[in-house]
């Protein structure tokens, strides 16, 4: 097949979208088909409606793929009869996020236009499915591609998650680019309220190492800095950026949880990737990380932007180190059960052959 992806800059970019975006490109040139990959600028949310003005539809394709985070480009483009099946790859909506209701509303508008132009769709998640599904009004073809999670190989031993445990410093890793939507100042707030209670306030050790990229969103990571200087937990958390394979595997060999409370998640490839460690991941309630974390089992699922019921759950794996172990071994089992991403990848290709062949 000769396909098309539409992207904003660089598949190289760090993030879980452009990985998955980064992996498919991968596996569809591996099976012998011919991807070119058209990026557009990165720039705002006004600036690329503009782009409605000038990009057309590529020539010379037999289908092309859209990633849904270049939405506002692309509807002058997609408006009307299409030469080829136009596939939205869906990660997750914008106007899922939280933020004030009227500026949703406008977003929600906008992508519905967009999604409501496009043929088919992919999707990371079941979450995502049903948010699409009520939004467009009649029922396209759609195949569920859940993330690639297995970058890292196989999973740690179920002794080394066991000895781990009783390392008394409490190890907290915080991974994804550091932007307000993925929940840093909550997770800071939490053990800022640890640090206060008095039955921690003696002798106890945590440590927060905080791994991804500072540039996303500068005013809201350097907020984030700025707020660790002048608390106590200066000498507790540690900003890392983003680090190569090597220093992040031990970043997540060393740690006992993995905390990333964001606003929404379309899916959350990070959450199985530290269970490739046998770490409890603790997410929230909104978008699909339900999908990942059984409450209680092998991590928590809290409510966005509650740091006290967040720092409760982290009092209890801290303390209560044979709970840490349950759930770490729950943990690790739960990533032994994610499909492999090679038969994922499959089921998406041939959904893409028969959207051509049907076209």
């Amino acid at each position: 097949m000769r396909i098309g992806f539409v992207i904003y800059g660089s598949l190289d970019t760090v993030s879980g979208g452009y990985l998955y975006d980064r992996k498919l490109v991968e596996y569809l040139r591996a099976q012998g088909d011919a991807v070119e990959i058209i990026s557009l600028p990165w720039r705002n949310y006004s600036a690329h409606l503009t782009d409605n003005f000038r990009f057309r539809l590529p020539p010379n394709l037999d289908i092309l793929i859209q990633d849904e985070l270049n939405h506002p480009s692309l509807i002058a483009a997609n408006a009307g009869k299409h030469p080829y099946p136009i596939v939205s790859l869906v990660h997750h909506l914008r106007c899922s996020e939280l933020r004030p209701k009227w500026q949703n509303w406008f977003y929600r508008i906008i992508e519905k236009t967009y999604l409501q132009s496009a043929d088919g769709f992919i999707f990371n998640s079941k979450t995502t499915e049903r948010v699409v599904t009520r939004l467009v009004e009649n029922r396209k073809p759609s195949v569920i591609g859940y993330p690639p999670t297995d970058r890292f190989g196989e999973a740690i031993s179920e002794q080394e998650v066991i000895e781990r445990a009783k390392k008394e410093e409490f190890r907290i890793l915080f991974l994804g680019n550091v932007i307000y939507r993925k929940g840093l100042h909550t997770l800071l707030e939490a053990v800022e309220s640890l640090r206060r209670r008095p039955e921690l306030a003696e002798g106890s050790k945590v440590r927060v190492d905080v791994v991804g990229s500072l540039s996303s969103e500068p005013s809201y990571a350097r907020s984030m800095q700025e707020k660790v200087k002048v608390s106590s937990l200066q000498s507790q958390v540690i900003f890392h950026g983003v680090l190569d394979n090597d220093p992040l595997i031990e970043k997540l060999k060393q740690a006992h949880v993995l905390v990333v409370p964001s606003s929404y998640e379309g899916y959350g490839i990070v959450y199985l990737e530290g269970m490739c460690f046998g770490l409890p991941a603790i997410g929230t309630t909104a978008g699909a990380a339900g999908e990942i974390i059984h409450d209680g089992d092998d991590g928590f699922l809290t409510e966005p932007e509650n740091a006290d019921q967040l720092a409760n759950r982290l009092k209890v794996l801290n303390e209560k180190r044979d709970v840490l172990v349950q759930m770490s071994l729950a943990a690790r089992s739960r990533y032994l059960r994610q499909p492999r991403w090679d038969e994922t990848a499959e089921s998406i290709r041939r959904f893409l052959q028969g959207m051509v062949e049907t076209h």
